[in-house]
């Protein structure tokens, strides 16, 4: 059974001095050309969140630290055994090593950090189910832009909707995180605004997907709303942002005005399915809504018991 896989590589990364993962992917080539240990899933072996299945690697990894011990060994030992066995071989401090490992490990979760971050800029097209009850069915589109900005993470984010009431236009900081990808907008001298709970992102990074939650904009009442959106990402900016958007007609194609962006299609139709069926394809499937009256029966139950015993 491998165990504490993730500190292993990490204590090999700082005994090699190998400064990125392609410099430790690099070393694995180095002795075995058809290595199975790859850039793709290194990251989740170094997060801790995956291990190799391939007994290879483990040989791969005994050749690269030149090793008496197998790769099995390598794999099923102990921390403090695997530790004491490098150090023994390479003839270096084991404190030192450890005090090393957590120093590359932090600046390396850094570097990755900005990098994701990085990756997030760009213009994004957005599709999700409209709030309004006078839009009940259909679906409304955005765009959605993230710029460097200042912050932890130096992300900000601009939504805009084009509704036939004007502009609405909200802004705000984006959060990545390893569990998921946060944004969170207000309109500027007014009250409305949007939260965004998403996967997290992936690379390359065309498209980001999850929820909107916040308040129907247009409506007779305020009613607290949530629904999946989903935002494609554009090579360009959307054209004429400040009139793009609105309300798509019920039986419109999303593949069709992904298009008129510049996003061809070869498969318009299955597109559709695949989003409509994301979205909520029966109507008001995906919108979240709470009735007003339903909360108001609650309200004035506990309204009623709270003045009765005021004071």
């Amino acid at each position: 059974m491998a165990q504490h896989i993730a500190q292993k590589l990490r204590l090999t990364s700082a005994l090699l001095g190998t400064v990125t993962r392609k410099d430790l992917a690099a070393a694995f080539r180095g002795v075995n050309a058809k290595t199975a240990f790859d850039l793709g899933r290194a990251d989740k072996w170094l997060q801790g969140r995956a291990q190799p299945r391939e007994q290879s690697v483990y040989d791969d990894w005994a050749k690269v630290l030149r090793l008496e011990q197998p790769g099995a060994w390598i794999a099923e030992s102990d921390l403090p055994s695997f530790t004491a066995a490098i150090c023994a071989r390479h003839g270096v401090d084991r404190v030192a090593l450890e005090r090393h490992a957590a120093q590359q490990f932090e600046t390396a979760s850094a570097h990755d950090d900005r990098a994701r971050s990085i990756a997030l800029i760009g213009s994004y097209a957005c599709y999700s189910r409209a709030w309004s009850p006078y839009y009940r069915g259909q679906l409304i589109k955005g765009s959605l832009s993230i710029e460097g900005g200042p912050g932890v993470h130096g992300l900000t984010a601009r939504y805009r909707e084009a509704l036939p009431t004007g502009q609405l236009v909200l802004s705000g900081p984006v959060t990545p995180a390893k569990r998921g990808l946060y944004i969170h907008v207000r309109e500027a001298g007014g009250d409305a605004q949007f939260f965004f709970s998403l996967f997290p992102q992936s690379q390359p990074g065309s498209v980001l997907g999850g929820y909107m939650c916040g308040t129907a904009i247009i409506g007779p009442e305020a009613q607290p709303s949530f629904t999946r959106i989903i935002m494609v990402r554009l090579r360009d900016p959307v054209p004429g942002t400040s009139e793009w958007g609105g309300y798509l007609l019920p039986q419109g194609s999303l593949a069709t005005d992904l298009a008129a962006l510049g996003i061809a299609i070869e498969h318009p139709e299955a597109v559709d399915r695949l989003l409509g069926r994301f979205l909520g394809a029966d109507g008001e499937g995906d919108v979240g809504q709470i009735p007003p009256a339903e909360f108001r029966a609650i309200l004035d139950v506990f309204d009623r018991r709270w003045l009765q015993h005021a004071g």
